[in-house]
């Protein structure tokens, strides 16, 4: 198949750009710079030059592929996240009326975080519509009547490996290092489900190949990792004391920081027999790069 990838040269996408190419698929990946671009073309993936904001030529970019995977997402530090989701969702919406009674499929990326605060959140969970993402899922989701083989992929609030340099838990290393503590917020019971790049990034490829349409699906390796086992594991990577802290200390960070969102991949395991292969996010921590 010929399949274009949205955020193609993102820690996730880039992934799922190696997964996919392995696998014998042609792909075509979004790049809004020269650099982004080179780095597409040597792994040998086609480029397509523009941006998330270009409604146009993601139309056009879709009509001329046979799938679509939608990984990119406009995050700037989580500043504004209505703005962010506004944008995501007009993306969304012009990829699928690209492909629009074609039967093609489009994976649509959301997350698991919010989706069921204090239990284990499900497939079959629908996000709060409070949630800025969830107009992204109902809109992907949508497309699945109007004969597009449209599903969501939640990721969890770790995907995790060497390289991962923009997520949550590398800013809970440098908050560390700037504090000169590892912190927790309460008493450290909260939890994030996490997941390996590369089983997420298989996780896609399978959606794209036998995945049904208008299912929601979770990445998820870990069900759920506490709050305080992150820190203690970074304090004992950066040789730093582990204590709690109170919501201010975390910044930006607050609103996830105190998330207790674990989440369950029992229904996406069998429906893509998809079974994650890789290690999680505690051994990851332990291997050590995340302190390099």
């Amino acid at each position: 198949m010929r399949v274009f990838v949205t955020g193609a040269t993102g820690f996730v996408g880039s992934a799922v750009v190696r997964d996919l190419l392995d696998a014998g698929h042609e792909v075509v990946g979004l790049a809004r710079s020269a650099e982004k671009a080179a780095a597409l073309a040597a792994a040998g993936a086609s480029v397509r030059h523009g941006v998330l904001e270009d409604l146009d030529g993601l139309r056009e970019a879709a009509a001329a592929s046979d799938a679509v995977i939608h990984t990119a997402y406009v995050h700037d530090n989580f500043a504004d996240l209505t703005a962010a989701a506004a944008t995501d969702a007009a993306a969304i919406a012009a990829l699928g009326a690209a492909l629009e009674g074609t039967g093609k499929p489009l994976v649509v990326t959301a997350a698991t975080g919010p989706v069921a605060p204090g239990r284990l959140a499900t497939e079959d969970d629908v996000a709060d519509p409070a949630f800025p993402r969830a107009g992204s899922e109902a809109a992907a989701l949508g497309f699945a009547e109007r004969g597009v083989r449209a599903s969501v992929l939640r990721l969890p609030q770790s995907v995790h490996a060497e390289g991962d340099r923009h997520g949550f838990v590398p800013a809970l290393i440098r908050l560390a290092r700037e504090k000169g503590v590892s912190a927790y917020p309460g008493d450290g019971s909260g939890r994030w489900a996490a997941v390996h790049r590369l089983d997420a990034a298989r996780a896609y490829r399978l959606a794209v190949e036998t995945g049904q349409s208008g299912v929601r699906l979770h990445a998820v390796g870990d069900e759920g990792v506490q709050l305080r086992v992150v820190a203690e594991r970074i304090g004992r990577g950066l040789d730093l004391p582990v204590a709690s802290a109170a919501a201010s200390h975390f910044g930006w960070l607050a609103k996830f920081a105190g998330e207790d969102s674990p989440a369950s991949s029992v229904l996406t395991q069998k429906r893509l027999g998809w079974v994650p292969e890789h290690q999680g996010l505690v051994a990851d921590l332990e291997a050590g790069h995340y302190f390099e």
